[in-house]
């Protein structure tokens, strides 16, 4: 909870206190008042009904008795209204006689009334006085007034000067008045001070005193008060509920969204694991711990292969569920330790007990052991394969983001070397690593000077010995290395992105130069890889390419692998489709490497297939391998999709590859990767190349004759001009020895 919250919080609960102490100061306050209220007027009917039986004395009631309204009772100087004229006789002179000559009689049957209706002890005291003329009225006289009544008019509440004052009230008043006494904490005092007024031809000459309990009367209005309080009270717990009640909603999803957004920030949403925040300060807490306790750490770094096709095949909904399985097999096998959710398809382990190597590599086991068990999503199952990368720290001296880049430089070992394994980290790792980072610097300025070049390996059909087409090959000319081969930079361009620059590059030349060769009917075969191909644009490009180019779309090629349509099928096989109605060639490139090529051939109709060379490099010699060979080449003629062998370096295999009915060749035995040599359609009238050996090592003792004839090539490649598949060094350019004329021949064809 951030502090601005606690201050909104402590704010919210402040005002909810002041709130009810409002509320309880109102009731409060609103009790008494209606005390007051009802007290006053109760009295105010009891006087009338006093006033009155009093004035009847001797069976009159003076003119203008029922014409009045309620009397007007003043508290502490209030007035209120009240029967004005009740003591106004008509005529003045001759109605006032008997009152004035039966005073007593008439403070009596006042005091009885009072004591019928309030009870027979009601009536402490009750006296006359008498006014002084109006010139003789002073504050001094209505002192020596009090000082007259009797002693029972005094007592604890009712004190001279309280009298004083009521005597000042009276003669100024014209009805009856009554004072109320309070007492310290608000309430009325059972004793109240009542005074009649009495006059004489309309002038006041005195007025009637009684103190009286009004205990009866306060009762019967406490009850009235009981009753209205408790509907107030009621009222206001009401309100107070409501109030409260949407306070605490707000607060419970205020607490609830604080609690969302703490959990948020240190945890993954999806799996719930913590993120890579918490595994960044947990890492950095251990290595500390690590460092004062002489102990050692671990962290292992996993990677789901192949995620990408997963979401792109199934939705990211099916995603989600993957990755939460995942999560979920990740604490069954790692349950002690730390895991953690990194990046999107990457989680990570730190192991701070048993992170000796023996045990760290039973765990890393184990949890390759429980990929194994079948993952169903909505009926479909989906395989699990996971990449790890483990590093050790095992002194003081490690950092965490020296930790992490170890077992991330040894994740990546992992996931070249077949995936679904785990790899410990190595020293040696770090100069591969510096290796990488210097060619993918190297692959920037090579695409901003053009420092690659294309080469061209010939393809030959073996039904009329002509040369159909070259497959292009990309070779890198760096200013100081020499000539780079693509197994060494390839895969590096795949991994930083670089490959799609590098890919158009190769697309456009291709294109451009094929447009400029003398026979028009050689075709130009361009590899794409799964990386640089973009469903919906790549299309486009090839569009662009040609146009641009002035190319025969007829001529131009397209080689891509299976691998490419398992990542995203129905967009691939929509993009090949746009591709292939611009007349352009698709092939099928490494034909029987995966495990799902039938089901591809049906889903797009290619045009080409090409039996990859681990095939062609057995043929002969394996009867398993011949098999194959020839169930591909029986099912490329049923399906009318010609068939390309690669790595064809022997007469022996081309032999049984035109027993087979194989369309084309190529490899080694008809040319290396090299220039386009212009003007040469076939091998030669003795075919030279299919009755040469291949070239051994006393080929490499003989003398090159003419250098125009001489083949440049790079060492490193393998038997089909691609890049060797063990290759790591940067390879040299090597002139190739002279051949015989009739070879000769055939090999310019191939250049």
């Amino acid at each position: 909870m951030t502090p601005l919250s606690r201050r909104r919080n402590l704010a919210t609960v402040g005002a909810i206190l002041v709130l009810i102490a409002l509320l309880a100061a109102s009731v409060f306050a609103s009790n008494r008042l209606m005390t007051r209220w009802l007290l006053v007027h109760s009295l105010e009917s009891a006087i009338s009904g006093w006033s009155q039986v009093a004035v009847s004395l001797h069976g009159r009631t003076p003119a203008g008795a029922a014409q009045d309204n309620a009397p007007r009772i003043s508290t502490e100087g209030l007035r209120l209204t009240t029967l004005t004229d009740t003591f106004e006789l008509k005529p003045a002179e001759e109605a006032a006689k008997p009152v004035l000559g039966d005073t007593p009689a008439y403070i009596q049957r006042l005091a009885d009334q009072a004591r019928r209706e309030l009870g027979s002890d009601a009536v402490h005291a009750a006296s006359a006085v008498v006014f002084p003329s109006a010139t003789g009225w002073s504050l001094e006289q209505a002192q020596r007034l009090t000082a007259g009544l009797p002693e029972r008019f005094f007592a604890a509440q009712v004190t001279a000067d309280e009298v004083t004052r009521f005597l000042a009230l009276l003669h100024d008043s014209s009805a009856p008045q009554a004072t109320l006494y309070r007492t310290w904490w608000g309430g009325v005092e059972p004793l109240a001070l009542i005074g009649t007024p009495m006059r004489r031809e309309g002038q006041l000459y005195g007025a009637s005193l009684m103190l009286v309990d009004i205990g009866q009367v306060i009762g019967s209005v406490n009850r009235v008060l009981m009753i209205v309080t408790a509907l107030i009270v009621a009222l206001c717990i009401f309100s107070l509920s409501i109030s409260a009640f949407v306070l605490w909603v707000r607060f419970r999803d205020v607490v609830r969204t604080n609690r969302n957004i703490e959990f948020l920030a240190h945890h993954d949403p999806l799996t719930g694991l913590p993120n890579r925040a918490v595994f960044s300060a947990k890492l950095n807490e251990a290595l500390r711990l690590a460092h004062a306790k002489a102990s050692n750490l671990a962290v292992i770094l996993i990677d789901v292969d192949k995620f990408k096709a997963i979401n792109d095949t199934y939705g990211h909904g099916t995603g989600d569920i993957f990755l939460q399985v995942i999560a979920d097999r990740l604490r069954s096998v790692f349950g002690e330790h730390l895991v953690a959710r990194l990046s999107g398809d990457e989680f990570a382990v730190m192991v701070t007990s048993h992170s000796d190597v023996a045990r760290m590599t039973k765990m890393a086991s184990d949890m390759i052991a429980a990929t194994k068990a079948p993952c169903v999503i909505d009926g479909i199952e989906i395989q699990i394969s996971l990449s790890m990368g483990l590093a050790r720290a095992n002194d003081g001296s490690w950092r965490s983001s020296r930790l992490l880049h170890c077992a991330d430089l040894a994740l990546y070992r992992a996931k070249h070397s077949g995936r679904s394994t785990f790899v410990w980290y190595t020293s040696e790792m770090d100069a591969e690593a510096q290796k990488r980072k210097e060619i993918e610097a190297g692959l920037v300025k090579a695409l901003k000077f053009d420092q690659f070049e294309l080469v061209y390996q010939p393809q030959f059909s073996l039904h009329d010995n002509r040369l159909k087409g070259y497959e292009a090959l990309i070779r890198w000319e760096h200013p100081t290395k020499g000539t780079i081969s693509p197994d060494v930079f390839i895969s590096v361009a795949e991994d930083t992105g670089l490959i799609e620059d590098i890919g158009d590059w190769v697309l456009r030349r291709a294109c451009q130069e094929a447009a400029t060769w003398e026979d028009k009917s050689l075709r130009v075969a361009v590899n794409f890889s799964p990386a640089q191909f973009r469903a919906g644009e790549t299309q486009k490009k090839v569009a662009k390419a040609i146009a641009e180019s002035g190319l025969d779309p007829r001529r131009l090629e397209i080689e891509i692998t299976e691998s490419l349509l398992i990542a995203d099928t129905d967009a691939v096989v929509e993009t090949l489709e746009d591709i292939h109605a611009l007349g352009v060639t698709i092939a099928m490139d490494d034909f029987g490497t995966g495990y799902s090529s039938l089901s591809y051939l049906s889903r797009f109709p290619f045009d080409k297939i090409k039996i990859d060379r681990s095939f062609i490099r057995t043929l002969g010699r394996d009867i398993g391998t011949d098999a194959i060979v020839t169930s591909i080449i029986g099912l490329g003629r049923s399906l009318n999709v010609q068939i390309t062998a690669e790595g064809v370096e022997s007469q022996e295999q081309v032999t049984l590859l035109r027993a087979a009915g194989c369309d084309l060749v190529q490899g080694y035995l008809f040319g290396r990767p090299g220039a386009v040599r212009q003007g040469i359609s076939t091998m030669s009238a003795a075919e030279a190349p299919l009755s040469r050996p291949h070239p051994d090592a006393a080929d490499q003792t003989a003398a090159v004759a003419d250098d125009d004839v001489r083949e440049w090539t790079l060492d490193a490649s393998g038997p089909d001009g691609k890049a060797a598949s063990g290759g790591t060094n940067d390879a040299l350019l090597q002139p190739l020895p002279a051949m015989p004329e009739d070879a000769m021949a055939a090999r310019a064809a191939a250049q």
